[in-house]
Protein backbone atom coordinates (compact mmCIF):
# COMPACT_ATOMS: atom_id res chain seq x y z
CA UNK A 1 0.00 0.00 0.00
CA UNK A 2 1.54 3.54 -0.85
CA UNK A 3 1.17 6.32 1.40
CA UNK A 4 1.36 10.28 0.84
CA UNK A 5 2.93 12.91 2.63
CA UNK A 6 2.12 16.31 1.70
CA UNK A 7 4.67 19.15 2.71
CA UNK A 8 2.20 22.18 2.72
CA UNK A 9 4.65 25.34 1.40
CA UNK A 10 1.72 27.61 -0.10
CA UNK A 11 2.76 28.00 -3.88
CA UNK A 12 5.65 25.51 -3.30
CA UNK A 13 3.70 22.83 -1.36
CA UNK A 14 4.16 19.30 -3.07
CA UNK A 15 3.63 15.74 -1.98
CA UNK A 16 5.86 12.62 -0.97
CA UNK A 17 4.47 9.55 -2.09
CA UNK A 18 6.06 6.06 -0.78
CA UNK A 19 5.66 2.73 -1.17
CA UNK A 20 6.08 -0.18 -4.02
CA UNK A 21 6.43 -0.07 -7.67
CA UNK A 22 6.58 3.45 -7.64
CA UNK A 23 9.33 4.23 -10.10
CA UNK A 24 7.47 1.46 -12.70
CA UNK A 25 4.40 3.62 -12.31
CA UNK A 26 6.51 6.76 -12.61
CA UNK A 27 4.98 7.90 -15.97
CA UNK A 28 1.44 7.54 -14.30
CA UNK A 29 2.65 9.63 -11.34
CA UNK A 30 4.91 12.37 -12.99
CA UNK A 31 2.68 13.16 -16.03
CA UNK A 32 0.41 15.73 -14.58
CA UNK A 33 3.25 17.85 -13.74
CA UNK A 34 4.49 17.73 -17.50
CA UNK A 35 3.84 20.53 -19.91
CA UNK A 36 5.20 17.95 -22.90
CA UNK A 37 6.16 14.53 -22.43
CA UNK A 38 9.62 15.02 -22.20
CA UNK A 39 11.88 14.67 -18.74
CA UNK A 40 15.27 14.55 -18.79
CA UNK A 41 16.76 11.77 -15.98
CA UNK A 42 20.60 12.69 -14.06
CA UNK A 43 21.95 9.54 -12.14
CA UNK A 44 25.17 7.94 -11.40
CA UNK A 45 26.65 4.26 -12.44
CA UNK A 46 25.58 2.22 -10.01
CA UNK A 47 22.01 3.37 -10.12
CA UNK A 48 21.55 3.58 -13.43
CA UNK A 49 22.95 -0.22 -14.07
CA UNK A 50 20.56 -1.38 -11.43
CA UNK A 51 17.20 1.19 -12.18
CA UNK A 52 17.39 2.84 -15.27
CA UNK A 53 16.00 0.66 -17.74
CA UNK A 54 13.20 0.36 -15.44
CA UNK A 55 11.99 3.94 -15.36
CA UNK A 56 12.65 4.38 -18.63
CA UNK A 57 10.15 2.01 -19.33
CA UNK A 58 7.80 3.34 -16.85
CA UNK A 59 7.70 6.62 -18.50
CA UNK A 60 7.22 4.84 -21.55
CA UNK A 61 4.43 3.28 -20.32
CA UNK A 62 2.50 6.80 -19.70
CA UNK A 63 3.98 8.14 -22.87
CA UNK A 64 6.70 10.01 -21.68
CA UNK A 65 9.98 10.44 -23.09
CA UNK A 66 13.30 10.67 -21.38
CA UNK A 67 16.67 11.73 -21.70
CA UNK A 68 19.30 10.71 -19.20
CA UNK A 69 22.88 12.08 -18.15
CA UNK A 70 24.82 9.54 -16.23
CA UNK A 71 27.79 10.57 -13.80
CA UNK A 72 30.08 8.76 -11.10
CA UNK A 73 28.74 7.50 -8.36
CA UNK A 74 30.28 8.70 -5.00
CA UNK A 75 30.39 12.20 -2.92
CA UNK A 76 33.37 13.42 -4.94
CA UNK A 77 30.24 13.60 -7.68
CA UNK A 78 28.79 16.79 -4.98
CA UNK A 79 31.63 19.37 -6.85
CA UNK A 80 31.74 22.15 -9.07
CA UNK A 81 32.95 20.03 -11.89
CA UNK A 82 29.96 17.88 -11.98
CA UNK A 83 27.80 20.91 -11.34
CA UNK A 84 29.18 22.51 -14.66
CA UNK A 85 28.21 19.27 -16.16
CA UNK A 86 24.57 18.93 -15.07
CA UNK A 87 24.37 22.68 -16.06
CA UNK A 88 25.61 22.40 -19.42
CA UNK A 89 24.20 19.52 -20.03
CA UNK A 90 20.54 20.81 -19.32
CA UNK A 91 21.45 24.07 -21.26
CA UNK A 92 22.29 22.19 -24.30
CA UNK A 93 19.21 20.03 -23.84
CA UNK A 94 17.47 23.38 -24.15
CA UNK A 95 15.13 22.46 -20.73
CA UNK A 96 13.02 25.17 -19.89
CA UNK A 97 11.40 26.20 -16.73
CA UNK A 98 8.62 24.69 -17.08
CA UNK A 99 10.29 21.21 -17.84
CA UNK A 100 10.99 18.79 -15.23
CA UNK A 101 14.44 17.20 -14.41
CA UNK A 102 14.48 13.73 -12.70
CA UNK A 103 16.99 13.42 -9.85
CA UNK A 104 17.38 9.87 -9.36
CA UNK A 105 19.86 8.56 -6.95
CA UNK A 106 20.70 9.08 -3.11
CA UNK A 107 21.65 12.01 -1.63
CA UNK A 108 24.74 13.22 -3.71
CA UNK A 109 22.32 12.99 -7.16
CA UNK A 110 19.65 15.04 -5.31
CA UNK A 111 21.50 17.73 -3.87
CA UNK A 112 23.56 17.89 -6.98
CA UNK A 113 20.92 17.93 -9.18
CA UNK A 114 18.68 20.55 -7.17
CA UNK A 115 21.05 22.51 -7.05
CA UNK A 116 21.66 22.77 -10.75
CA UNK A 117 17.85 23.47 -11.06
CA UNK A 118 17.66 26.24 -9.22
CA UNK A 119 19.98 28.10 -10.84
CA UNK A 120 19.66 27.04 -14.80
CA UNK A 121 17.19 29.60 -16.21
CA UNK A 122 16.75 30.77 -12.38
CA UNK A 123 14.65 28.08 -11.40
CA UNK A 124 13.83 24.71 -13.06
CA UNK A 125 11.46 22.42 -11.58
CA UNK A 126 12.62 18.68 -10.69
CA UNK A 127 11.14 15.44 -9.40
CA UNK A 128 13.15 13.40 -6.99
CA UNK A 129 13.18 9.97 -7.33
CA UNK A 130 15.32 9.14 -4.18
CA UNK A 131 17.07 5.42 -4.72
CA UNK A 132 18.66 5.24 -0.77
CA UNK A 133 17.34 4.94 2.77
CA UNK A 134 18.96 8.24 3.66
CA UNK A 135 17.56 10.47 0.71
CA UNK A 136 13.92 9.21 0.88
CA UNK A 137 14.25 10.05 4.49
CA UNK A 138 16.18 13.14 4.42
CA UNK A 139 17.86 14.42 1.72
CA UNK A 140 14.79 14.20 -1.10
CA UNK A 141 12.59 16.40 1.73
CA UNK A 142 12.60 20.21 1.97
CA UNK A 143 14.46 21.57 -0.61
CA UNK A 144 17.87 21.61 0.96
CA UNK A 145 20.49 21.54 -2.30
CA UNK A 146 24.40 21.95 -3.12
CA UNK A 147 27.80 20.95 -3.29
CA UNK A 148 30.76 20.59 -1.07
CA UNK A 149 34.01 22.45 -1.76
CA UNK A 150 37.27 22.30 -0.09
CA UNK A 151 36.31 24.20 2.44
CA UNK A 152 33.13 22.24 3.96
CA UNK A 153 30.46 20.30 3.33
CA UNK A 154 27.05 21.35 1.66
CA UNK A 155 28.44 25.08 2.23
CA UNK A 156 27.44 25.84 -1.32
CA UNK A 157 23.45 25.77 -2.48
CA UNK A 158 19.87 27.12 -2.12
CA UNK A 159 16.47 26.12 -0.72
CA UNK A 160 14.88 24.62 -3.58
CA UNK A 161 11.64 22.41 -3.52
CA UNK A 162 10.92 19.14 -5.59
CA UNK A 163 7.42 19.37 -7.14
CA UNK A 164 7.22 15.74 -6.24
CA UNK A 165 9.05 13.00 -4.39
CA UNK A 166 8.48 9.10 -4.87
CA UNK A 167 9.88 6.90 -2.51
CA UNK A 168 10.22 3.43 -3.94
CA UNK A 169 10.47 1.17 -1.18
CA UNK A 170 11.57 -1.41 -3.67
CA UNK A 171 15.09 -0.06 -4.80
CA UNK A 172 16.09 -0.36 -0.90
CA UNK A 173 16.29 -3.85 -1.09
CA UNK A 174 19.14 -3.58 -4.05
CA UNK A 175 21.12 -1.33 -1.61
CA UNK A 176 24.77 -2.71 -0.20
CA UNK A 177 23.72 -3.54 3.82
CA UNK A 178 26.56 -0.71 4.59
CA UNK A 179 24.87 1.80 2.91
CA UNK A 180 21.24 0.71 4.20
CA UNK A 181 23.01 1.04 8.19
CA UNK A 182 24.30 4.17 7.13
CA UNK A 183 20.47 5.57 6.13
CA UNK A 184 19.23 4.52 9.00
CA UNK A 185 21.40 6.56 11.12
CA UNK A 186 19.67 9.10 10.06
CA UNK A 187 16.11 7.34 10.49
CA UNK A 188 17.60 6.92 14.38
CA UNK A 189 17.96 10.75 14.48
CA UNK A 190 14.57 11.87 13.70
CA UNK A 191 13.52 9.49 16.86
CA UNK A 192 16.51 10.87 19.29
CA UNK A 193 15.70 14.83 18.02
CA UNK A 194 11.85 14.87 18.72
CA UNK A 195 9.78 11.59 19.14
CA UNK A 196 10.65 9.04 21.83
CA UNK A 197 7.89 7.03 20.54
CA UNK A 198 9.57 6.24 17.41
CA UNK A 199 13.04 5.55 19.05
CA UNK A 200 11.09 3.10 21.23
CA UNK A 201 9.36 1.41 17.76
CA UNK A 202 13.03 1.25 15.78
CA UNK A 203 14.07 -0.22 18.60
CA UNK A 204 11.85 -2.92 18.77
CA UNK A 205 11.72 -3.31 14.91
CA UNK A 206 14.90 -2.35 13.62
CA UNK A 207 16.22 -5.54 12.97
CA UNK A 208 12.84 -6.50 10.97
CA UNK A 209 12.91 -3.63 9.21
CA UNK A 210 16.75 -3.99 8.42
CA UNK A 211 16.05 -7.79 7.61
CA UNK A 212 13.75 -6.36 4.55
CA UNK A 213 10.85 -6.04 5.72
CA UNK A 214 8.83 -4.10 3.10
CA UNK A 215 5.85 -3.03 5.36
CA UNK A 216 8.32 -1.73 8.24
CA UNK A 217 10.26 0.40 5.84
CA UNK A 218 7.85 1.88 4.53
CA UNK A 219 6.24 3.09 7.91
CA UNK A 220 9.84 3.98 8.94
CA UNK A 221 10.43 6.31 5.85
CA UNK A 222 7.00 7.45 6.62
CA UNK A 223 7.34 8.68 9.88
CA UNK A 224 10.57 9.94 9.20
CA UNK A 225 9.42 12.26 6.13
CA UNK A 226 6.37 13.62 7.85
CA UNK A 227 8.22 14.95 11.09
CA UNK A 228 10.85 16.63 8.50
CA UNK A 229 7.93 17.96 6.78
CA UNK A 230 6.75 19.29 9.84
CA UNK A 231 10.08 21.30 10.87
CA UNK A 232 10.09 22.29 7.35
CA UNK A 233 6.68 23.81 7.27
CA UNK A 234 7.35 25.80 10.55
CA UNK A 235 10.73 26.88 9.17
CA UNK A 236 11.33 26.70 5.79
CA UNK A 237 15.14 28.08 5.56
CA UNK A 238 16.59 27.10 8.95
CA UNK A 239 15.83 30.22 10.63
CA UNK A 240 15.02 28.40 14.21
CA UNK A 241 13.56 24.48 14.28
CA UNK A 242 14.81 23.37 11.45
CA UNK A 243 18.42 23.26 12.70
CA UNK A 244 16.87 20.72 15.10
CA UNK A 245 17.19 18.42 12.35
CA UNK A 246 21.38 18.74 12.05
CA UNK A 247 21.60 16.16 15.52
CA UNK A 248 24.64 14.40 14.92
CA UNK A 249 25.57 16.76 11.86
CA UNK A 250 28.57 19.19 13.58
CA UNK A 251 30.23 16.57 14.56
CA UNK A 252 29.32 14.08 11.69
CA UNK A 253 30.40 16.98 8.82
CA UNK A 254 33.73 17.79 11.03
CA UNK A 255 34.29 13.46 10.52
CA UNK A 256 33.41 13.32 7.13
CA UNK A 257 35.91 16.29 6.48
CA UNK A 258 38.59 14.74 8.49
CA UNK A 259 37.91 11.63 6.22
CA UNK A 260 38.33 13.27 2.55
CA UNK A 261 34.50 12.77 2.01
CA UNK A 262 35.58 9.23 1.44
CA UNK A 263 34.54 5.75 1.80
CA UNK A 264 36.34 5.21 5.28
CA UNK A 265 32.73 7.25 6.58
CA UNK A 266 29.64 7.43 4.72
CA UNK A 267 26.90 10.30 5.74
CA UNK A 268 24.85 8.70 7.74
CA UNK A 269 27.85 6.69 9.57
CA UNK A 270 28.77 10.38 10.43
CA UNK A 271 25.58 11.49 11.72
CA UNK A 272 25.10 8.29 13.60
CA UNK A 273 28.46 8.38 15.56
CA UNK A 274 27.41 12.11 15.56
CA UNK A 275 24.52 11.71 17.37
CA UNK A 276 26.01 9.50 20.11
CA UNK A 277 28.51 12.28 20.51
CA UNK A 278 26.23 14.80 20.86
CA UNK A 279 24.15 12.86 23.55
CA UNK A 280 28.12 12.61 25.14
CA UNK A 281 28.26 16.08 25.38
CA UNK A 282 25.11 16.69 26.65
CA UNK A 283 25.25 13.80 29.60
CA UNK A 284 28.66 15.62 30.13
CA UNK A 285 26.61 19.03 30.58
CA UNK A 286 24.43 17.49 32.77
CA UNK A 287 21.69 18.06 30.32
CA UNK A 288 20.15 14.58 30.33
CA UNK A 289 21.30 10.93 32.27
CA UNK A 290 24.06 9.13 31.47
CA UNK A 291 22.29 5.98 30.61
CA UNK A 292 20.50 7.85 27.56
CA UNK A 293 24.51 8.25 25.95
CA UNK A 294 24.86 4.33 26.33
CA UNK A 295 21.09 3.61 25.53
CA UNK A 296 21.70 5.27 22.01
CA UNK A 297 25.21 3.24 21.24
CA UNK A 298 23.32 0.16 22.23
CA UNK A 299 20.62 0.15 19.47
CA UNK A 300 22.79 1.86 17.25
CA UNK A 301 25.65 -1.61 18.01
CA UNK A 302 22.38 -3.80 17.69
CA UNK A 303 22.07 -2.71 13.86
CA UNK A 304 25.54 -3.26 13.39
CA UNK A 305 26.85 0.40 12.67
CA UNK A 306 29.12 2.41 13.54
CA UNK A 307 28.70 4.42 16.99
CA UNK A 308 32.15 5.88 17.78
CA UNK A 309 35.13 7.52 16.36
CA UNK A 310 37.06 4.22 16.99
CA UNK A 311 35.09 2.81 14.27
CA UNK A 312 36.68 5.10 11.93
CA UNK A 313 39.21 3.14 9.91
CA UNK A 314 42.84 5.55 9.82
CA UNK A 315 44.14 8.08 11.36
CA UNK A 316 41.73 11.02 12.92
CA UNK A 317 42.97 14.44 13.59
CA UNK A 318 43.41 15.50 17.01
CA UNK A 319 41.26 17.52 18.93
CA UNK A 320 42.45 20.61 17.51
CA UNK A 321 42.37 19.76 14.03
CA UNK A 322 38.70 18.58 14.67
CA UNK A 323 37.78 21.65 16.48
CA UNK A 324 38.90 23.65 13.52
CA UNK A 325 37.22 21.53 10.76
CA UNK A 326 33.85 22.07 13.27
CA UNK A 327 34.70 26.12 12.65
CA UNK A 328 33.28 25.47 8.93
CA UNK A 329 30.14 24.25 9.73
CA UNK A 330 27.16 26.05 8.54
CA UNK A 331 25.76 26.21 12.10
CA UNK A 332 28.52 29.11 13.28
CA UNK A 333 26.21 32.00 14.11
CA UNK A 334 28.93 34.68 14.95
CA UNK A 335 32.07 32.91 15.15
CA UNK A 336 29.96 30.57 17.98
CA UNK A 337 29.06 27.02 16.95
CA UNK A 338 25.67 26.23 17.91
CA UNK A 339 25.25 22.85 18.91
CA UNK A 340 21.89 20.59 18.64
CA UNK A 341 21.87 18.82 22.76
CA UNK A 342 19.30 17.11 23.86
CA UNK A 343 17.46 16.61 27.43
CA UNK A 344 16.38 12.65 26.83
CA UNK A 345 15.81 10.50 24.13
CA UNK A 346 12.91 12.94 21.73
CA UNK A 347 14.46 16.40 23.51
CA UNK A 348 16.36 18.03 21.32
CA UNK A 349 16.78 21.80 21.27
CA UNK A 350 19.61 24.34 20.11
CA UNK A 351 22.55 25.48 22.22
CA UNK A 352 24.37 28.60 21.05
CA UNK A 353 26.94 28.37 24.32
CA UNK A 354 28.46 25.37 24.55
CA UNK A 355 31.99 25.56 26.24
CA UNK A 356 34.22 24.68 23.84
CA UNK A 357 36.23 22.98 26.62
CA UNK A 358 33.62 20.52 27.07
CA UNK A 359 33.19 19.84 23.23
CA UNK A 360 37.15 19.02 23.47
CA UNK A 361 36.44 16.58 26.40
CA UNK A 362 34.24 14.77 24.53
CA UNK A 363 36.59 14.72 21.07
CA UNK A 364 39.36 13.55 23.24
CA UNK A 365 37.57 10.73 25.32
CA UNK A 366 36.30 9.76 21.69
CA UNK A 367 40.02 9.49 20.42
CA UNK A 368 40.92 7.79 22.97
CA UNK A 369 37.80 5.35 22.97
Amino acid sequence: MNVTVHVPLGERAYDVRIGAGLIARAGEEIAPLLRRSRVWIVTEETVAGLHLVGLEAGLRAAGVQAAALVLPPGEGTKSWPHLIRVVEWLLEERVERRDVVLAFGGGVIGDLVGFACAIVRRGVRFVQVPTSLLAQVDSSVGGKTGINTSHGKNLVGSFHQPSLVLADIDVLGTLAPRDFRAGYGEVAKYGLLGDADFFDWLELNGPALAAGDAGLRAEAVRRSVQMKADIVVRDETEQGDRALLNLGHTFGHALEAATGYSDRLLHGEGVAIGCALAFDLSARLGLCAQEEPSRVRAHLAEMGMRCDMSDIPGDLPDVDGLVALMGQDKKVVDGQLRFILARGIGQAFVAADVPVEAVRGVLSDGLDG
